[in-house]
């Protein structure tokens, strides 16, 4: 494929490598949506929630009404944010027939452009009654929150300085998905921010962005046919795995830091529970995991978010 080219075919051989279907097969209409989606994200966007809600639960200040809005919001965020990058990706030239990850519907010809463009609007269109609930139980600062978040979903693969091509999609992955995201489940329930809040928002950043690493860790050679440069591309397979160690014991610091700073008891300490399985996602890494198989390590590493933030937020409501 000529770089900058807009049109991308996949041979039925790759769609079934990388969706396990038949050669006469493709998913349905309903389907190619489902895929479009990329569930296996999703529990990034719940992580942030649960554990903002975990913080205000410690505090008796639990909010059951603005939790799930703040949930419902992520979700549709976190998809609409995946539709969007389907489709701009493939405008780029960043899907080629080369890529490692599962196939794209756009790129794959299940849904179309122009489908999937109203899709993305449809998907952003329905955090507006949540969205007006958030602003009339906590005021106006959540409009700027949830503004900012479409905008930072969008941005991600859009616009004239496309976030994830010029290495800044960690970072904002960090900011959003940590500090934005369970501050902001915090703050609609206690209308309040503190230093207990955005310290607990630090291993949601920290785990969410270890999902992008580890995809981008994957996507370095073909994002850097496509002159695609994520982080991953800069700093290197070394670097990128120094990158992903270092976010894997900030989060696990953390609980300690909470335990001497706060004075919590040990129940806070039950996110070391998931550490085996952090560890051996780093050794994955070590012993040069590469190509599809990373596909695996992807997957455990959205369990671990999962299951960390699961046992954080135990810890904090025990």
């Amino acid at each position: 494929m000529q770089r900058g080219c807009r049109r991308v075919i996949y041979p039925i051989s790759y769609q079934r490598n990388t969706m396990g279907l038949a050669d006469d097969r493709t998913p349905s209409k309903l389907g190619a949506w489902v895929l479009a989606s990329r569930p296996k994200t999703l529990p990034a966007a719940m992580m942030p929630v649960i554990i903002g809600s975990a913080l205000a639960y410690h505090q008796d200040l639990f909010a059951a009404g603005p939790a799930l809005a703040a949930l419902l919001c992520a979700l549709l965020i976190q998809i609409g944010t995946n539709f969007s990058n389907d489709v701009l990706d493939f405008q780029a030239g960043a899907d080629t027939e080369d890529r490692l990850g599962p196939a794209r519907a756009v790129a794959s010809r299940w849904i179309n452009e122009r489908e999937m463009l109203y899709g993305t609007v449809v998907t952003f269109a329905l955090t507006i009654p949540p969205g007006l609930y958030l602003i009339f139980h906590a005021g106006f600062p959540v409009l700027i929150l949830g503004l900012a978040s479409i905008a930072a979903g969008l941005a991600y693969s859009a616009g004239p300085y496309p976030l994830a091509s010029h290495g800044l999609g960690d970072l904002f992955v960090f900011l959003f998905f940590g500090l934005v995201a369970t501050g902001g489940t915090y703050y609609v329930q206690t209308i309040s921010v503190n230093g207990f809040a955005l310290l607990g928002a630090i291993p949601a950043g920290a785990l969410t962005t270890n999902i992008l690493v580890i995809n981008n860790y994957r996507d370095i050679e073909t994002d850097q046919h496509a002159n695609k440069h994520t982080l991953a591309t800069r700093l290197g397979k070394a670097g990128t795995r120094i990158e992903f160690l270092l976010l894997l014991l900030i989060s696990y610091a953390i609980p300690f830091i909470f335990l001497l700073r706060f004075n919590l008891s040990l129940w806070i300490l039950l996110p070391l529970l998931s550490l085996p399985l952090g560890m051996r996602i780093v050794l994955q890494l070590h012993r040069g995991v590469e190509g599809t198989s990373l596909n695996e390590t992807l997957a455990q590493t959205a369990r671990l978010a999962l299951i960390y933030g699961i046992l954080f937020s135990a810890g904090l409501v025990i």
